[in-house]
């Protein structure tokens, strides 16, 4: 054989070889490609397939409304029209867009094109919160979803929006979306109740998908009764699942669509014309007192209303407030970095937040604990002279320093009883009967007594209402002082609780249930703000039942609170007549004590407790008020009515408002009067 054509013909059969290898290798390769795309990896695929093909679409469910008991709206839905603009749906020829966006311009005043598209631009881009022109924003939107409406200009008025929708057929791809936007018709009366919505909170983002809300676009409560019923208000969200093409055009529904539920609408229990009626009370007379001084002493201040015998809170004012409708489509960052650094801080509720001396108020804890425990008896009397001095003990063993304790009134009150010193105040009649006083009491109310009966007329407590940011207030025992200041207890601190001084801190809401249990005879009915919860039919889900806490005279404190809270483990109640007694004394303070000159006159009968609290907080120290012996006063006064059968109780405060019986005791008297009147018109009507 001819070696040459051997080689060749070898060669060849090699080169085949080599062929054939190289084909099984490609054929082998891609065949298992293919089986593991299809086969191992294949669900994968088909999942992210689906993914790209599949998308939800969230349907906005409608809030609930928010009515008074009389079925004034407060928080209801308003249109917003946003005029949107959808680039897959313009003409082809640039020209006749161009003539789209010159014509619109011309209606929104929005300028054709402004601004250089740049990546940190289109990063920070935000609709209807941008300087970009038309071309723009319709530019992003192409680039992004061509098939999903942009908005060019958000909450244009209705006639722009009807002429906009006029000119379908010859604006091609420009729409109007009707967008709901929360309205609050009364405004800045009811702000401190209603609250306001804002987006949902990025740390909150997860919890709320779950839900169903959609980040960006859905909102929900941030204050007042929007935020802490925000599950009964907002309802759910409908859910399309639809099939789309890769420019994001929606060509099918994938599922039967899911329907909205609209949110519950919920009745309070506050009435806006007595809502109305003490703001103007208490802003009015803070005013006159300004201009009285020629200067601004005050600056905010409390009024709160409940019937004692539901726990309905007929008007709850904090002064100063905000405007919640200027938080209706989004939260200006100027309007609320103004609220928030106002000194008066109109973002906190007052009325349940802040926490104050009470003073003079808080004596009915002292008078029903020492009356109870038979520390005195209701005509004993008692020398109450201008001032006293005890001996300042830490301990058993000390030997003590001498402290004075003076009355309000120069040259004292003489002799004084139960009634006297409720009626009028009377320090050193309170300072004897807490912590006692040599052989005339010889055995105090003291703080461990006095502490429980604080408790049992809800001091220390927050009381559940439905507002978010409710403060538990301190009723201060020696474990308090030991755990929290590293020191003793001292004589002088229970001296000085049982005035509501010193440690003791409440806030309005707690003094006024403390005035609602005596009114209502030992009775304590839980505080609330929903009178009702109606769904879009108008049938009534959940009706108002009032809810008793604990009755003091049938209920021992030692089952209302934990045993280690009470430490003598009596099983000890509040005897109806000690109420009887301390419901005349509260009535002698408008017929003959420290606010008779203000309720003279009144027809209908009240009772009710001046306080004029000294304090020493931040504020005062920062303006140098905190001077010895003469600290400025917060100015309290608490009245119900009518007195033999209460159905209403009042509280008015007034921070640095100096004396309760001239401040605070006038806006009280024009609160019952104006719920007076209002009751006879509605009796009227019927």
């Amino acid at each position: 054989m001819n070696k040459k054509k051997y080689f060749f013909t070898t060669w060849k059969n090699w080169r085949i070889k080599i062929l054939y290898i190289l084909i099984l290798l490609i054929f082998g390769f891609y065949g298992f490609r293919l089986f593991n795309l299809q086969i191992l990896e294949g669900e994968e695929y088909v999942a992210q397939a689906d993914e790209n093909r599949i998308s939800n679409i969230s349907i906005q469910t409608e809030r609930g409304i928010i009515y008074d008991r009389n079925g004034i709206v407060l928080a209801k839905n308003a249109a917003s029209y946003n005029i949107m603009i959808t680039p897959a749906d313009l003409p082809v020829d640039e020209g006749a867009i161009q003539e789209i966006y010159r014509q619109l311009s011309e209606v929104i005043d929005i300028p054709v094109s402004n601004g250089e598209l740049t990546d940190e631009v289109v990063t920070t881009f935000s609709p209807c919160n941008t300087d970009l022109g038309i071309s723009e924003v319709v530019e992003i939107a192409d680039t992004n979803a061509p098939y999903t409406a942009m908005e060019i200009k958000c909450d244009v008025d209705k006639d722009t929006a009807m002429l906009i929708e006029s000119k379908s057929d010859e604006w091609p791809g420009v729409t109007v979306e009707i967008e709901p936007i929360r309205e609050y018709p009364t405004g800045e009366l009811t702000s401190e109740v209603i609250g306001f919505l804002g987006p949902i909170p990025e740390s909150m983002e997860e919890y709320y998908t779950e839900l169903g809300f959609v980040a960006g676009r859905d909102k929900v409560g941030y204050a007042g009764i929007e935020a802490t019923m925000q599950d009964t208000l907002a309802g759910k969200n409908g859910l399309r699942v639809v099939e789309v093409d890769v420019g994001g055009k929606v060509i099918r529904d994938v599922e039967p669509p899911v329907e909205t539920e609209s949110g519950l609408n919920i009745k309070l229990t506050i009435d806006t014309r007595l809502q109305q009626a003490a703001k103007a009370a208490l802003i009015g007379n803070i005013d006159w007192w300004n201009r009285w001084f020629n200067d601004v002493r005050f600056t905010n201040g409390v009024v709160i209303a409940i019937n004692p015998k539901t726990g309905e809170i007929l008007s709850l004012v904090s002064y100063p407030t905000y405007e919640n409708n200027r938080m209706a489509r989004f939260i200006p960052a100027y309007y609320y970095q103004q609220l928030s650094e106002d000194p008066n801080r109109p973002l906190f509720n007052h009325a349940i937040s802040a926490e104050h001396p009470p003073g003079s108020v808080y004596k009915i804890v002292t008078a029903i604990g020492a009356l109870n425990e038979g520390v005195v008896t209701p005509y004993q009397s008692l020398i109450t002279p201008y001032s006293i001095f005890i001996t300042e003990k830490y301990a058993g063993n000390d030997t003590g320093t001498q402290r004075e304790f003076v009355d309000w009134k120069e040259g004292g009150h003489g002799q004084a009883n139960y009634f006297k010193g409720l009626s009028q105040s009377v320090d050193v009649y309170f300072y004897k009967i807490s912590g006692g006083y040599e052989d005339e009491v010889k055995e105090g109310l003291g703080v461990w007594r006095m502490s429980e009966y604080a408790k049992a007329l809800g001091y220390g407590a927050v009381t559940g209402i439905e507002l978010p940011g409710e403060a538990e207030g301190l009723v201060p025992t020696p474990t308090w002082k030991r755990i929290n200041l590293s020191e003793n207890w001292s004589t002088g601190d229970t001296y000085i609780a049982g005035m509501g001084q010193g440690y003791v801190l409440s806030t309005p809401l707690q003094i006024l249930v403390s005035y609602a249990i005596v009114a209502n005879d030992g009775v304590y009915m839980k505080p609330t703000l929903i009178r009702e919860i109606i769904d879009s039919d108008g049938t009534v889900v959940q009706e108002f039942t009032p809810t008793q806490v604990w009755d003091i005279t049938k209920d021992p404190l030692i089952a209302i609170f934990d045993e280690n809270d009470i430490p003598t483990g009596e099983k000890k109640v509040v005897e109806p007549w000690v109420l009887d007694m301390t419901q005349q004394a509260l009535r002698m303070t408008v017929t003959e004590g420290t606010a008779m000159s203000i309720f003279e006159g009144m027809e209908i009968p009240t009772s009710g407790k001046t306080g004029t609290a000294e304090y020493c907080d931040n504020i005062a120290q920062e303006q140098g008020l905190c001077i010895s012996g003469n600290w400025p006063a917060h100015a309290w006064y608490v009245g119900y009515g009518p007195t033999d059968d209460p159905e209403i109780a009042v509280i008015a405060f007034v921070y640095n408002g100096t004396e309760g019986s001239s401040v605070a005791a006038p806006i009280v008297r024009e609160v019952l009067e104006a719920y007076f009147s209002l009751k006879e018109i509605d009796e009227g009507i019927q």
